[in-house]
C-alpha cells in the first residue's frame, strides 16, 4: 500500500465514495444492518474500503462535512453543474488535508509529551537535548556505532497507547540498516547504545514521523516508543 502514489489514492477514494453515493439510490441501501460477506469478491471490496477510510482519515471529516462531499459526488455523477470551480477548488483539496493533519497532531504531541516526562523520572533514564528519552534496560558491554555505521537490531515499536505497530521481534527476524538512513531519533540514539545493550528509546514527533506521520499505522504528531537492543554494529 505505500507504494501506491497518494494522488492515485484519493482519486480512487472519490470513484469509490462515488459509487457508495450511487448506491445509496438503490433499494435497501440505507439498512444499518451490516452487508453479508460471502464470496471473495465481496471480501476483498469491504477490504477496499477498509483500505479507502484510512486513506481519508487525515481530513477528520464532521457528519456535516461528510454531507457536502456526498453532495459533491452526487452532483458529480449526475453531470450537474458543480457549485464551485473546480480549477481553483481541486487543487485545495490536499492543502485542507495536510492542515487537518497538523492541526490533530497538537493534542498528539502533548500527550507524548507527557509520557516522554513521565519515562525519563524511571531509573537509569536520560533525556537528550533533542528530547530524546533513553532509558538502559540492559547495559552493553562492546563500543558504540557511528552516524554511518551499519547497525544489526532487535526492536519492537509502540504508540504511546501500548499499540505496536512495527516489531522485528515478532517476525523473529533483526533488522539491518545504515544509522543514516532512519529517523533522527535513531540515528542519535543508536550511538549512545553500545553493544549488547538494550534500551527504550522514547521518539518526540519533531524527531521522528513530525506532523504527517506514516499514516495508518503512525498517526501526525506521535510519540513513539521503542525497545532495542543493539546486536551487532559495522562500517558500511
Amino acid at each position: 500500500m505505500a507504494m501506491i502514489n497518494r494522488a492515485i489514492q484519493y482519486a480512487v477514494v472519490l470513484i469509490c465514495l462515488g459509487s457508495i453515493v450511487a448506491c445509496n439510490k438503490l433499494p435497501g441501501a440505507n439498512s444499518s444492518e451490516s452487508p453479508k460477506l460471502e464470496t471473495e469478491d465481496q471480501k476483498t471490496l469491504y477490504a477496499l474500503g477498509q483500505i479507502l477510510g484510512r486513506n481519508v482519515e487525515p481530513f477528520a471529516l464532521k457528519p456535516e462535512e461528510v454531507a457536502i462531499v456526498k453532495a459533491g459526488l452526487t452532483d458529480a455523477i449526475n453531470g450537474a453543474k458543480p457549485q464551485v470551480e473546480m480549477e481553483a477548488y481541486g487543487p485545495k483539496v490536499n492543502e485542507l488535508a495536510m492542515r487537518r493533519r497538523s492541526e490533530g497532531a497538537g493534542d498528539t504531541k502533548k500527550k507524548g509529551k507527557e509520557f516522554a516526562i513521565e519515562v525519563a523520572k524511571q531509573k537509569d533514564a536520560m533525556t537528550t537535548s533533542s528530547g530524546i528519552v533513553i532509558r538502559t534496560i540492559t547495559a552493553g558491554t562492546g563500543g558504540s556505532p557511528a552516524a554511518t555505521d551499519v547497525v544489526k537490531v532487535h526492536y519492537e515499536g509502540k504508540l504511546i497507547d501500548g499499540t505496536v505497530f512495527d516489531s522485528s521481534i515478532q517476525r523473529n527476524e533483526p533488522a539491518e540498516f545504515p544509522l543514516n538512513e532512519v529517523v533522527p531519533c535513531w540515528s542519535e540514539a543508536l550511538q549512545k547504545l553500545k553493544k549488547g545493550g538494550k534500551a527504550q528509546i522514547v521518539c518526540p514527533s519533531d524527531v521522528a514521523y513530525g506532523d504527517t506521520g506514516q499514516p495508518p499505522t503512525i498517526p501526525p504528531g506521535a510519540t513513539l516508543s521503542f525497545e532495542v537492543e543493539l546486536l551487532d554494529f559495522h562500517k558500511p
